[in-house]
């Protein structure tokens, strides 16, 4: 029977903790964007390595944290095979990968750390669902990392792919850059207690750091609905119905992404597997509240939008209504002063006022105490 913490290298090519990052750079993918690939893979047999997604990086970088309580060791790999001198060290490793559009590398990768073709795939398939799935010797986790792009003024999306071992932690991002750099700084410092637990600590801590910039972003998604509900109070315009749709669309996409991760919180707080130490729990119910109150925000900020289009729609509809008012005003006004002009406008031979002599300026006055008598009936009404 295996010990708590010890991983067995031929079992699993990923013995150190080792956190391999994998992205890539571009803008937010649109729903066609990040379906692209997809079509590859129709008559494929399972397990077939095909990078599905948009290509963000120019090419695949990969750096290496080792660290213990008392050191840290920092390098950049050129190559795959470098990889191999950390699967069997007892230290805390993080292998960090950007760039997920080279297959073959993946597939040397997974080879080396006996990763399953599945679980390969997975990574390679950017449209992945937020999920947890436990492989005894290895924890594969996907999450969503999200954060606000101020040049576009949009919600960008990338996966992020963790395998967490006995000692290693593996990270697949699609582009360079990321929210982890506070973390990163943590271990050179050796600031707080990332230095002093395991690989699944890392693991946690990355999460953690996605899940704490999600509140960076509904900050930010918070001022624009802001901004949009004072234009809608005091200047709605065809633009501001067109941020309002494109806001929920955000929104929308934010939930499908937050409610998948509660769930895969939720089974790393209750995992059993022996790569998870049971001081871990706490962290993860933490981490899980946090979820749940991103969540709940989103939420309002849904239901927010929703009644903000709806004000929307009831203040256009009451400017309609003021404008059809005042024409129908004018045209009850102008209905009999029309019929008078149109009696006495037909000229017939025998009409008596014909050849009169004050049958002008009597009808004039006619035509006038009935437009007056009328405005002073609406004004009684309260039509006015």
């Amino acid at each position: 029977m295996r010990k708590k913490g010890v991983l067995n290298i031929q079992s699993l090519s990923v013995q150190p903790a080792v956190f391999i990052e994998l992205q890539e750079g571009g803008k937010v993918m649109s729903v066609l964007a990040r379906m692209k690939g997809t079509a590859k893979k129709v008559g494929l047999p399972p397990g077939t390595l095909v990078h599905v997604g948009e290509r963000k990086a120019e090419k695949v970088r990969m750096r290496v944290f080792e660290y213990n309580a008392d050191t840290c060791h920092e390098r950049e790999l050129e190559n795959s095979e470098e990889c191999h001198p950390f699967r069997g060290t007892t230290s805390v490793t993080w292998l960090n990968i950007d760039g997920l559009h080279e297959p073959e590398i993946i597939e040397k990768i997974g080879y080396h750390f006996n990763l399953h073709p599945l679980v390969q795939e997975d990574i390679l398939h950017t449209n992945q669902r937020p999920k947890m799935e436990d492989h005894e010797e290895y924890i594969l986790i996907v999450v969503r990392m999200l954060y606000y792009d101020q040049e576009t003024d949009a919600v960008k999306s990338e996966q992020v792919s963790i395998i967490l071992g006995a000692h290693c932690v593996i990270s697949f991002q699609e582009l360079e850059g990321d929210v982890f750099d506070p973390l990163r700084e943590r271990i050179r410092q050796g600031k707080g207690k990332i230095r002093k637990l395991g690989a699944d600590y890392l693991a946690y801590a990355l999460i953690d750091m996605v899940v704490d910039h999600y509140f960076v972003l509904l900050e930010k998604l918070g001022e624009r609905i802001a901004v949009l509900e004072d234009e809608l109070t005091f200047n709605p315009r065809q633009h501001t119905i067109q941020a309002i749709h494109s806001l929920k669309q955000e929104i929308v996409f934010l939930r499908k992404s937050l409610w998948p991760m509660r769930e895969v919180i939720n089974s790393l707080s209750r995992s059993e597997s022996p790569l998870i130490s049971h001081e871990l729990s706490l962290y993860t119910r933490d981490l899980y509240d946090h979820t749940i109150q991103v969540i709940d925000a989103v939420e309002t900020y849904q239901d927010l939008l929703s009644g903000m289009l709806e004000l929307y729609l009831s203040s256009m509809s009451n400017k309609m209504n003021e404008v059809m008012k005042v024409l129908t005003i004018f045209a009850s006004i102008f209905i009999p002063l029309t019929f008078l002009a149109g009696i006495y406008g037909m000229n017939f031979e025998f009409m008596p006022e014909l050849k009169w002599r004050w049958s002008y300026p009597v009808l004039l006055c006619c035509m006038c105490a009935a437009g007056v008598g009328m405005l002073a009936f609406f004004k009684r009404k309260k039509w006015l």
